[in-house]
């Protein structure tokens, strides 16, 4: 099996298992994804096939929905789809380090990635904010009961991971706890540069938003 075979074995699978997913982590999620870690990765130069699968199947068994072990259950899904020879352990093992470890979690995860792993930890960062972050965070904040926004309740960061992973307050403090925090702590200087127009996007939206809520 050759890597164009193993990326269209992989990119199938996780087409079929998350196309309608409804929180901001479906199909279209892992394309843009891919999309911008392939961008960066023109400047960046890591190995596009490591690039690829990481952001393929970076939220296949992401833990605010699965409850697994999640190295296991990727390791498995190698197995499964037959794909495991065509490349080294190393890699593969590699692969699955970066994935456990290029998510946000409260911004308390600071284990140092590959540079394919930093690719895609700015490319998947970078589609939680501007426009496309603002709509999956109010997709994601509905699918988990959460108000839009309360002016009676203080709009706070997180201090540790878990209060982070318990997500209970409305869907604008967000933005504080996570989405505004997210320009500076990009890992190359494209996804630095993409980062900034984004960023302030949200502080126009954020801006037209407290104006719209009292009334104005």
């Amino acid at each position: 099996m050759d890597q164009a075979e193993i990326l269209t074995v992989v990119r199938d699978h996780v087409r079929s298992c998350s196309l309608g997913e409804s929180t901001g982590h479906d199909w279209w999620h892992v394309v843009r994804v891919a999309s911008l870690a392939a961008k960066i990765n023109q400047s960046a130069g890591g190995d596009p096939i490591k690039v690829e699968l990481t952001a393929l199947l970076h939220d296949v068994f992401d833990e605010k929905f699965y409850e697994g072990n999640v190295a296991d259950a990727l390791n498995a899904l190698i197995d499964q789809l037959g794909v495991r020879a065509a490349l080294s352990n190393e890699i593969w093992d590699g692969i699955i380090f970066d994935i456990l470890h290029l998510g946000f979690k409260g911004g308390f995860d600071q284990t140092p990635l590959s540079l394919e792993g930093q690719i895609v930890q700015d490319a998947d960062r970078l589609d939680a904010i501007g426009a496309i972050g603002i709509a999956r965070a109010f997709a994601y904040g509905g699918a988990k009961d959460r108000e839009i926004y309360n002016s009676d309740e203080e709009v706070v960061a997180v201090g540790t991971a878990a209060e982070y992973r318990s997500g209970s307050r409305h869907t604008i403090n967000h933005f504080y706890e996570k989405l505004l925090l997210l320009r500076d702590r990009m890992n190359t200087p494209e996804g630095r540069a993409i980062a900034e127009q984004r960023h302030k996007y949200m502080e126009e939206f954020l801006a037209e938003f407290y104006r719209e809520w009292e009334g104005e």
